[in-house]
């Protein structure tokens, strides 16, 4: 018998908001890649658009400000996503998802630091 999956949903990661209708978004996603449920996301400020937030950089997406709700197949081109953009509003610090850069304890922790500034709270064993 085939075991089942279930792949991670909304409900894995946001755990408490406010109201919906303040704090989250639809934005658009920058192309290259599919974006899993939990990203944690940097708006790129020249255009706009929103792609993982890197652990360094100058675009301005190098500052996390976003959590993606449901995931999206950004591959081929720019696609749409729903967000949680402010706060208040509790996620959970495992259903979160990083860029490659974000590769230890101290960028981790700097990326929850940036999504608290916006009032996006990360817990664990939420």
């Amino acid at each position: 018998m085939p075991v089942l999956t279930k792949q991670p949903s909304m409900g894995d990661v946001l755990k408490y908001e406010a109201n919906p209708n303040y704090t989250r978004e639809v934005v658009t996603l920058l192309q290259g890649m599919p974006y899993p449920v939990g990203s944690v996301l940097g708006q790129i400020t020249a255009s706009g658009k929103y792609k993982l937030s890197t652990a360094t950089g100058s675009d301005g997406a190098q500052t996390a400000s976003a959590v993606l709700l449901y995931a999206v197949d950004a591959t081929l081109e720019d696609a749409t996503g729903i967000v949680v953009l402010r706060g208040p509003a509790i996620v959970s610090r495992e259903g979160l998802a990083y860029d490659g850069t974000v590769d230890d304890a101290a960028k981790i922790t700097a990326k929850i630091t940036q999504l608290a500034a916006v009032g996006i709270i990360a817990r664990d064993g939420v």
